[in-house]
């Protein structure tokens, strides 16, 4: 897809690309997965938005931050679920003037070693995806029903909304702030796979220059997954609803 979102063709002079981690009961990854981040390129940074992690993940966090001026936090009152900590922190991301933001999970399940490449690509379009079916499914460790429901919930995603995405459902995303900026992310209400379904749809809507790149997506191995079902029947629904919602001229 190749149509002029944002004015230019490369991030000019980019020098703040700021990894936005949302956190819940993640202290066995978040000091873990802190320093391979910011060993990727010097000019990431991270902001780790925490949502009062009975666990301690945010005193961690804290730690970090007092450690290294390069780690920012953001402290929310109670879990809200993944898309208001991701508005939060986009918004965070913003007014720390990042040039492009890097939305990633905290259980390693999106490799750090992709960053580079990401960045790379981001100098000539406006998103760059990682995508789990872009080449064949490149999961790892999932049991086989959870794979099959994650891909055909984006053969299904796809079908209704027509995205020319190949992993609609995926969280590792790099984005330019002044495409973010025009969408209105602020204004999406929906939670998990849904938040990222309609965050596609609207970038894809302004005609944004999308790039997927494949990466290996590995199970966690510490901590406990915060999905749950009622995350993936929203997934399914809202797909109807964007579609509806821009015939009637509302997106």
């Amino acid at each position: 897809m190749a149509t002029d979102a944002i004015a230019g063709t490369r991030v000019s002079g980019m020098n703040r690309a700021i990894v936005v981690i949302p956190t819940y009961n993640e202290a066995e990854n978040l000091a873990l997965l802190v320093p391979e981040v910011l060993a990727q390129d010097e000019r990431i940074e991270i902001l780790v938005v925490d949502d009062n992690s009975p666990d301690g993940t945010g005193k961690i966090a804290d730690q970090l931050a007092a450690d290294d001026p390069r780690v920012h936090v953001l402290h929310r009152p109670q879990k809200q679920g993944l898309g208001p900590a991701y508005r939060a922190g986009l918004t965070r991301a913003i007014e720390l003037d990042a040039d492009v933001i890097i939305q990633m999970d905290c259980d390693f399940s999106h490799p750090p070693s992709v960053l580079p490449e990401m960045l790379r690509e981001i100098e000539d379009h406006d998103m760059v995806l990682g995508s789990r079916y872009l080449n064949g499914i490149t999961v790892v460790n999932w049991p086989i029903e959870r794979i099959l429901i994650s891909y055909f919930a984006n053969v299904y995603s796809r079908a209704i909304t027509r995205l020319p995405i190949s992993d609609t459902t995926g969280g590792l995303r790099c984005v330019r702030r002044e495409l973010l900026e025009k969408v209105g992310f602020e204004r999406i209400r929906s939670d998990g796979y849904a938040f990222q379904i309609e965050l596609n749809y609207r970038f894809v809507k302004h005609q944004a220059r999308v790039k997927e790149i494949p990466f290996f997506f590995v199970d966690r191995i510490r901590g406990t997954s915060k999905l749950h079902l009622g995350v993936a029947i929203e997934g399914l629904w809202i797909c109807w609803r964007l579609r509806i919602a821009d015939l009637l001229g509302r997106i």
